[in-house]
């Protein structure tokens, strides 16, 4: 026995022999498998939602990038140039002068050299030291380890400013007031957050590895310098630029140390190049020596860029 359905058109009724009437689905929207949507409206909401993440996201970029552009544009104007209304994004005209004129203008090439030495010895012998305590506190089967850990953990919690007196005491009875060693010599053993962001990554790497090393006959540095090295990378390598950042930034520890204009480190220089010049309304020059300051840093993430993003994307997909 067969019954027929009628509908808006009669292309749309099929006939069911044993059961119930169906109505064919030619002229029904198709439907999205994972929001049963139709996929017209899902396609239109996805695009939507990406123009607004891509407007919010260029207004971020606007508002972040914005001081660092007026900063390069301000070191090539005139002195008048920097109070012209409306303000001008573009110098009219281009003084380039100003990048020859800030080198004679201050010790900014003793600074620069200075920060140098700081920043690259504390951070490359820091690095090894830091990547050595990781991996002693996440894979070696020492007694009291995670005690060790939280204790080492426990410096995070006391601020600089109640170690400043006693650390000057206790360098100036050294006689290392006013040279660069009380600037490099503790960041030479390593960095708690480093060794804290390192050994939270060598967790998830698996102890058969090193078991399978060990009976190989490798010893604990080869197994650290072939196995862990090549492993954490990406990590080491975010880790380094953030800590360069900041000490190639330090402003704090460098003016309780540093008396001499010749053992005075960038920030310092520029500090003073603020303190001379602003008050001649010389904004160019103090713009100039800033952003001779920001290229180091700038090169070093252009160096490390691969590994940072790289670290990123594993962090996430572990998470």
């Amino acid at each position: 026995m067969s019954t027929q359905v009628s509908s808006s058109t009669p292309s749309e009724t099929v006939e069911d022999p044993g059961l119930s009437p169906v109505l064919t689905n030619s002229k029904l929207p198709k439907l999205d498998k994972a929001s049963q949507r139709p996929l017209g409206s899902a396609k239109k909401r996805y695009k939507i939602g990406n123009i607004i993440v891509g407007l919010v996201l260029t207004l971020g970029s606007v508002i972040m990038i914005g001081p660092l552009l007026w900063t390069v544009s301000t070191s090539l104007k005139t002195q008048q140039g920097v109070f012209d209304l409306p303000p001008q994004w573009i110098p009219d005209p281009f003084v380039w002068e100003n990048y020859i004129r800030v080198w004679t203008a201050g010790p900014l090439l003793s600074g620069i050299k200075n920060s140098l030495i700081v920043a690259c010895s504390v951070t490359i012998v820091g690095t090894v030291f830091s990547a050595l305590a990781a991996f002693a506190f996440a894979k070696l089967r020492v007694p009291w380890r995670n005690w060790f850990f939280l204790l080492l953990l426990s410096g995070l919690m006391i601020p600089f400013p109640t170690l400043m007196i006693p650390q000057f005491i206790m360098f100036s009875n050294w006689g290392w007031v006013d040279t660069l060693l009380p600037l490099i010599v503790p960041g030479l053993f390593g960095n708690i957050m480093m060794i804290f962001f390192l050994r939270q990554y060598l967790s998830s790497v698996p102890d058969s590895m090193l078991e399978a090393a060990k009976i190989d006959g490798a010893g604990y540095l080869r197994t650290f310098s072939t196995m862990i090295v090549p492993l954490i990378k990406p990590a080491i390598a975010a880790q380094f630029i953030l800590w360069f950042m900041a000490i190639w930034n330090d402003y704090l520890a460098p003016i309780i140390y540093l008396n001499s204009p010749e053992k005075q480190t960038l920030q310092l220089v520029i500090a003073t190049f603020n303190a001379q010049y602003a008050i001649q309304t010389d904004y160019p020059l103090i713009m100039t020596a800033s952003v001779i300051a920001l290229i180091p840093v700038l090169a070093i993430f252009l160096i490390f860029q691969r590994q940072i993003i790289e670290s990123i994307a594993l962090t996430g997909s572990k998470g």
